[in-house]
């Protein structure tokens, strides 16, 4: 049990922040091991395991944000940073409606293995579309409340499973003239409010359903995902400016190509 949470812990720290999509990657030690799944407990420690990550990663951005965005409640004026906070809190509403709308539909019926690969093709080139005619002029605080509903939108489509939330939201914050590292940026400072709700949801769950593990076996969730979401932010945002996204682009292909002869093999 200790190495299958090592390794789905692992997946989700790495693909979570990679526009892979991590849906895609989750799937594929059940399909293919037959590892049963480890539960929502573990779900939700994997979850805090990433946002912990990215809550070290971009603390200093985290603290002026924030209280850049208290200050402008309170009326004390607007800055580049109460901005850059207040398209945040609008990118983050889209999601929450489709999530409470539809995501009883989308978890009954959009987790099989068919809409995973295809999904995983599908916006995988989309992400190569916007990469190629993208002006790479703007940063982040250049959204605009336009930009951040449309980046908040694409966040949404990501409750579809395969379609990877960093990817989606790379792919529209290239669209939007934005450069890749900022592009990047903004996708992980709005990945922080809606994992925070998300796994607060899931947590919610877990009260009174019994649905309880080792404290062991969590604990090795939180840490282990940690980690290498940490180490996955930090190399993303190195590399990305040198290698651009076709890396990405390319190992979606291939991922899709391996869902679907999976998947086909199971007919």
């Amino acid at each position: 049990m200790e190495v299958h949470a090592i390794l789905l812990a692992l997946i989700q720290g790495l693909t979570e922040f990679l526009p892979i999509s991590s849906s895609a990657h989750l799937i594929l030690p059940s399909v293919l091991l037959g590892w049963r799944d480890q539960g929502m407990a573990f779900d939700v420690a994997v979850h805090l395991g990433s946002l912990l990550a990215v809550l070290y990663y971009f603390r200093k951005e985290v603290v002026t944000l924030t209280l850049a965005w208290s200050s402008s409640v309170r009326g004390k004026g607007h800055n580049a940073e109460s901005r850059l906070a207040w398209s945040i809190v609008l990118a983050t509403i889209p999601a929450c409606v489709v999530g409470a709308l539809f995501g009883g539909v989308i978890a009954e019926y959009l987790r099989s293995g068919w809409v995973i690969a295809s999904a995983t093709v599908i916006f995988g080139l989309l992400l190569w579309g916007a990469d190629k005619m993208a002006q790479l002029h703007k940063d982040e605080y250049q959204a605009g409340w336009r930009g951040a509903l449309l980046l908040g939108c694409a966040q949404a489509l990501a409750l579809i499973p395969g379609t990877s939330r960093s990817g989606i939201t790379l792919t529209a914050g290239l669209m939007l003239g934005m450069t890749r590292a900022a592009a990047a940026r903004f996708s992980f400072l709005m990945s922080i409010p809606i994992i925070f709700l998300a796994g607060s949801h899931q947590a919610t769950g877990l009260i009174g359903s019994g649905a309880l593990m080792p404290w062991s076996i969590i604990g090795l969730g939180v840490v282990v995902s940690f980690a290498s979401a940490l180490a996955c932010i930090h190399l993303f945002l190195v590399l990305l400016n040198r290698i651009g996204v076709m890396p990405f682009v390319w190992y979606r292909l291939g991922l899709g190509a391996v869902l679907f002869w999976v998947m086909a093999g199971q007919l």
